[in-house]
């Protein structure tokens, strides 16, 4: 008898038809099973295993249709020897090429690649985030068991025959309508704007979308203005087309509108809540800055990133809104809230820049799965999307309150610069203390935290600055984690005395 062994699906991820279908594609390819004898019948091998006979019927018939076994009729099912033998060569041959491989030169990508985007700074974060108990970490997101139930639901409902059309063929470089229609009737609106379908370009996420644009507006001999301190990922992607960054600095209120912007040709902006220090750009500079943009012919770049989170006051329409020039190009994500690893968001730009990202997104993917994108148009359709945004501003606004609550108790010499919402906080610790000393103490009690000297341009970036991130956390072990970050502190501040 073919001997596995199954686990509870609870424990394992898997079903246990998937763990059965599995099992005997190892046992065929690694020759357990025997060519010439018959496989276990359904009935034997759930008895065997302890499973319904259903279970093994479907996963006997999916590895018939798959090619891996053939029935034989009044004898049972047989492995099938030469679709069998096929697999083997192939992995054979792959194996054989690999050993007759040429000897590496040590040298062969350092006189050809142009660039190295590893030696850029970027932010560090674990892959292994969720081991800590306390993980103070930007852009993860607490497990919302509603949503993944209803993403579920909206995935088999695209994947049913009625939606099928939509996705099942290539489509080119085109977007799907229904996701199209949504965005334009239900997303644009909350943040006071209007569009056309010629006027949006659905993308792999908000990272994606600043790639693009980055490839057709940088460049050697291009001047892009970005924030200092500010998102490092994009400019790393405005840097490696050549151009030259300009640092703008920051303020409590925002971007700093001067003279310095007159000299670039594209500036980059995040007004809802500044990365990293979370301000908004207040209305008065919103106005200004369009303004600004028109008189000095500038494009400006609007990364409107959690438009959605504000705790206090009412959320600002966004810039893009004042724009009747097309001068503002408005980059905006519909996952970064709900589920940051589906990655849709999208580009609301002037017709003829829409139509040259798209002409580009063709030669680079064609377009984001069509599959995923009528998913998050029923999504958004059926209100999900809204009522997942609801739930996820009371979660973060008890845990802002909390948080900056248990920092002014038990840190009170720690200053947080003042936000009306997001889902981090920009700290500044007393003069002496190293943020990433403070990183390995903390992450010897299990909090994770983010030093923020990679978000400053030139050597004399701040050590004493940090961005906690609380979205992931949950709120009942904030004030503890708060605790073991002041004992961290206070460890580096021992560490770093003189000695008397």
């Amino acid at each position: 008898m073919l001997t596995l062994e199954l686990q509870d699906p609870a424990v394992s991820g898997y079903t246990l038809q998937q763990q059965l279908h599995q099992g005997l594609i190892d046992a065929i390819l690694g020759g357990t099973l025997p060519l010439h004898d018959p496989l276990p019948s359904t009935r034997d091998l759930a008895a065997a295993l302890g499973i319904s006979r259903n279970t093994v019927v479907l996963t006997y018939q999916r590895l018939m249709d798959d090619g891996y076994l053939t029935p034989v009729r009044r004898r049972g099912h047989f492995v099938n020897e030469q679709y069998i033998r096929q697999q083997l060569r192939l992995r054979l041959d792959t194996r054989t090429a690999s050993l007759f491989a040429p000897e590496r030169d040590p040298g062969l990508w350092d006189k050809r690649l142009r660039q190295r985007p590893t030696r850029q700074r970027n932010i560090i974060k674990p892959s292994n985030w969720r081991e800590f108990p306390y993980p103070f970490i930007y852009g993860q997101v607490a497990t919302d068991k509603i949503s993944i139930a209803r993403w579920r639901d909206c995935m088999r409902l695209a994947g049913s025959g009625v939606h099928a059309t939509s996705w099942i063929g290539d489509q080119m470089d085109a977007d799907d309508p229904m996701l199209l229609d949504q965005i334009i009737t239900r997303v644009l609106p909350h943040r006071g704007l209007r569009a056309h379908r010629d006027q949006l370009l659905v993308t792999m996420g908000a990272q994606n979308a600043l790639y693009m644009i980055g490839q057709l507006l940088g460049g050697p001999g291009r001047r892009i203005g970005v924030e200092n301190p500010g998102y490092v990922d994009a400019n790393n992607i405005f840097a490696a087309t050549g151009a030259e960054l300009v640092p703008l600095p920051v303020d409590a209120n925002g971007l700093m509108l001067s003279d310095t912007l007159g000299g670039c040709d594209v500036i980059y902006t995040t007004p809802s809540h500044q990365c990293p220090t979370s301000v908004t750009l207040s209305l008065p500079r919103r106005m200004r800055l369009v303004e600004q943009v028109q008189q000095d012919d500038l494009i400006l770049i609007e990364d409107d990133y959690e438009h959605e989170l504000n705790f206090l006051g009412q959320q600002h329409a966004a810039i893009k809104s004042y724009d009747n020039a097309g001068r503002v190009i408005y980059v905006g994500s519909l996952t970064k809230l709900v589920f940051p690893g589906v990655r849709i968001g999208f580009v609301l730009a002037d017709a003829e820049l829409i139509q040259e990202l798209r002409a580009l997104r063709r030669l680079v993917y064609r377009h984001p799965s069509a599959q995923n994108q009528r998913a998050m148009a029923i999504f958004i359709a059926e209100g999900h999307l809204d009522a997942h945004i609801r739930r996820t501003r009371d979660r973060l606004s008890a845990k802002w309150h909390i948080l900056q609550r248990e920092i002014a108790r038990q840190m009170p010499d720690v200053h947080v610069t003042a936000t009306t919402g997001g889902s981090a906080l920009w700290l500044r610790l007393p003069d002496g203390i190293d943020t990433w000393a403070v990183h390995r103490e903390c992450a010897r009690r299990g909090v994770l935290i983010e030093p923020g000297d990679v978000h400053y341009f030139g050597p004399d970036a701040p050590r004493n600055r940090m961005r906690l991130g609380f979205a992931a956390v949950s709120e009942d072990r904030i004030a503890a984690g708060i605790t073991l970050l002041a004992e961290a502190v206070e460890a580096v501040r021992q560490s770093a005395a003189p000695a008397e």
